[in-house]
C-alpha cells in the first residue's frame, strides 16, 4: 500500500499561531501551481510504481480556496498517473466559511470522499484572537452542508490551551464538535511557535500560556468526552468513531511509503529515503523538469527513533518483536523508569503510553530514543 500527499500553500489570511508553508498569492498563482503539480505528478509518476494507493490528502495551507478547474486538473493527472483503490480514502482540508452548497457541489464531482475542517475553537472571542476567518456558527453550517451533499465522513481540528480559554470554553467545545454528528476529532495542545506572531506576543508579554494543570484537565476532560460519544482514542491527539480513523495519517504512524507533491511536501519510500520539496512555490512554479528538493538517507539509529517516535503515539504502541534484539533491549532499559512510574505499560507484547504517560509523552519518547 501507499499514500499520496498533496500540499495546496495557500491562504486567504494567516493565522496568528501557524508556521506550515503557504502563502497568500492570487488565482492566477493558484492556476499556475496547479499546472506545476500537474507535471511533478508525471514526473514522479514511478515513485510509488507497483503499490496500491488507498489514500490520498489533500492538505495546506487552504486547499478548498483552490478553483474548482484547478481541483479536477489535478485530479484527472493523479487518476492517469497512479491506481487509486476502489474505496480509497481521499480527504481535503477545508476552512468552514468556503463549505457552501456550490464548493460541495464542486466536490461531487471528485473523489474527494472525506472532509476535515479547522473549526480550531466554537469561541467567537477566540477565533477573532486566532486570526481565523470563520465563525462558530459557519462550522455548524458547513458540517451540515456536508451531510446534505452525501459526505459524512467528517473530521474537526481543535486547539486547547488558548489564551485566555477557560475550562468552561474547553467542554463546550468539545461537546459542541461532539454533538455535531462528526466521525473523528483532532485536538492539538496549542504550540508557540518561533517567528509566527503568536510567539512574538508572548515573548512581549502580551499573553500567558495557559496553566500546565489546566492543559492536563482539558486533556482528560478530552478523553472522558470522547470515549463517553463511543470514540476511540486511537492517537494522542486522535479520536474516531469505530471504522472512521484516519487511514491516511495512521500510515504515517506506520511507516508506509508516501509521495509527496507540491512545495514543501514530504515523500518516504517505506525504506531508508526521505525526501522534501523546498518551501518555495516561485521555483516550484519555475521547476523544468524535478523540482527542487533534498534527500536524507537514514541510518539504522534514525530508523529506529522514528520507529520509536511514530508507534508510540499511536493506542497500539511500539511492537516490542519487530526490533532486533540489541534495540529492543536498549528500548527496555531506557523505558524502565517510566514503566516503574505506570508511565508506560506492555501489552500484548506493545510498549504503550498510559493515559498518564500521554501528557508526558514528549519525554517519554525522547527517553527512548537513541
Amino acid at each position: 500500500m501507499a499514500g499520496i500527499y498533496i500540499h495546496i500553500p495557500f491562504c486567504r489570511s494567516r493565522c496568528i499561531y501557524c508556521d506550515f508553508y503557504s502563502t497568500t498569492l492570487g488565482r492566477d498563482t493558484m492556476l499556475s501551481y496547479a499546472h506545476a503539480l500537474e507535471q511533478e505528478i508525471q514526473h514522479r509518476r514511478q515513485y510509488i510504481k507497483g503499490t496500491r494507493v488507498h489514500t490520498l490528502y489533500i492538505g495546506g495551507g487552504t486547499p478548498s480556496l483552490l478553483p474548482p478547474e484547478a481541483l479536477q486538473r489535478i485530479f484527472s493527472s493523479v487518476s492517469a498517473c497512479f491506481s487509486l483503490d476502489a474505496d480509497a480514502e481521499v480527504t481535503i482540508e477545508a476552512n468552514p466559511d468556503d463549505v457552501t452548497p456550490a464548493w460541495m457541489e464542486s466536490i461531487r464531482q471528485t473523489p474527494v470522499n472525506r472532509i476535515s475542517m479547522g473549526a480550531q475553537t466554537f469561541s467567537d472571542r477566540l477565533l477573532r484572537f486566532l486570526g481565523r476567518r470563520h465563525t462558530s456558527r459557519q462550522t455548524v453550517n458547513a458540517v451540515q452542508t456536508c451531510k446534505e451533499a452525501g459526505i459524512t465522513n467528517i473530521s474537526l481540528d481543535l486547539i486547547y490551551g488558548l489564551p485566555g480559554q477557560t475550562m468552561h470554553d474547553w467542554q463546550s467545545d468539545v461537546g459542541q464538535a461532539l454533538s455535531l454528528g462528526i466521525t473523528h476529532l483532532s485536538a492539538y495542545a496549542l504550540s508557540y511557535e518561533e517567528g509566527t506572531p503568536l510567539d512574538v506576543m508572548l515573548r512581549k508579554g502580551d499573553i500567558q500560556e495557559t496553566d500546565e494543570e489546566l492543559s492536563r484537565q482539558m486533556y482528560n476532560h478530552l478523553i472522558a468526552a470522547t470515549r463517553q460519544a463511543g470514540f476511540l482514542h486511537y492517537e494522542i491527539s486522535n479520536f474516531a468513531r469505530p471504522g472512521f480513523h484516519s487511514r491516511h495519517n495512521s500510515s504515517y504512524w506506520q511507516g508506509i511509503p508516501y509521495l509527496g507533491l507540491g512545495a514543501g511536501a514530504h515523500s518516504y519510500d517505506g525504506l531508508r529515503t526521505r525526501r522534501a520539496n523546498l518551501s518555495d512555490i516561485k521555483s516550484y512554479i519555475a521547476a523544468k523538469d524535478d523540482v527542487p528538493h533534498e534527500e536524507e538517507i537514514l541510518s539504522d539509529d534514525e530508523r529506529y527513533d522514528e520507529f520509536i517516535m511514530t508507534r508510540l503515539r499511536t493506542s497500539t504502541g511500539i511492537p516490542l518483536y519487530h526490533l532486533p534484539s540489541d534495540d529492543r533491549n536498549y528500548c527496555l532499559k531506557q523505558a524502565a523508569p517510566h514503566l516503574a512510574k505506570n508511565l508506560l505499560e506492555v501489552r500484548d507484547g506493545h510498549l504503550c503510553l498510559t493515559q498518564e504517560g500521554i501528557f508526558t509523552s514528549n519525554n517519554i519518547i525522547s527517553d527512548l530514543m537513541k
